[in-house]
């Protein structure tokens, strides 16, 4: 390969991981904020650490890879839409560190047993599969999981430490 080439590759592969990089903007959070809302914008691909209804953190994500549409059932693919709370944690998740989120929510139930299908369950906000924690930010390239909010290992090891369980999610699109 000539050089050029080279450096075009390497060009558009850095390209690809800074403008994916992590939480915006780039500092490290303070250890000793506490979020009292996490908010998920789906189209712009965020997640926001609240606190006073100011937002303290945010960061790029991965979602379900049926982006356009609020989760229905298992197996559909979609991130749900709606007001949850974090419910459970899991550090010894299949993915680095895993925030359980409440859905299926009492309207997502009554939408399933209406339609006589199963809501699912296990949506988490996660980070890289472990022993893939290499990818990075290169994650965000698509959306890639079954319904959760993914980021990389070092974002959810900031959330899980600022995201006390009780916490109020919102998943908006």
């Amino acid at each position: 390969m000539k050089r050029s080439s080279t450096l075009f590759v390497v060009g558009i592969v850095s390209v690809l991981a800074l403008g994916g990089q992590g939480a915006i903007p780039g500092d490290v959070l303070n250890p000793s904020v506490v979020a009292d809302r996490v908010v998920i914008g789906k189209i712009a691909h965020r997640l926001s650490l609240m606190n006073h209804g100011k937002p303290v953190r945010t960061y790029k994500v991965a979602l379900g890879s049926q982006l356009n549409l609020p989760k229905e059932r298992q197996g559909d693919g979609r991130t749900p839409e709606g007001l949850y709370i974090i419910d459970g944690r899991n550090a010894s998740s299949a993915f680095h560190r895993a925030l359980h989120i409440s859905y299926p929510n009492v309207a997502d139930r009554a939408r399933a047993t209406a339609g006589g299908f199963a809501p699912g369950g296990d949506i988490m906000i996660h980070g890289i599969r472990n022993g893939l924690g290499w990818i990075g930010s290169l994650h965000r390239i698509f959306d890639w999981t079954k319904g959760c909010i993914a980021v990389t290992d070092g974002e959810i090891e900031e959330i899980w430490n600022a995201v006390p369980n009780g916490t109020v999610v919102e998943i908006k699109p």
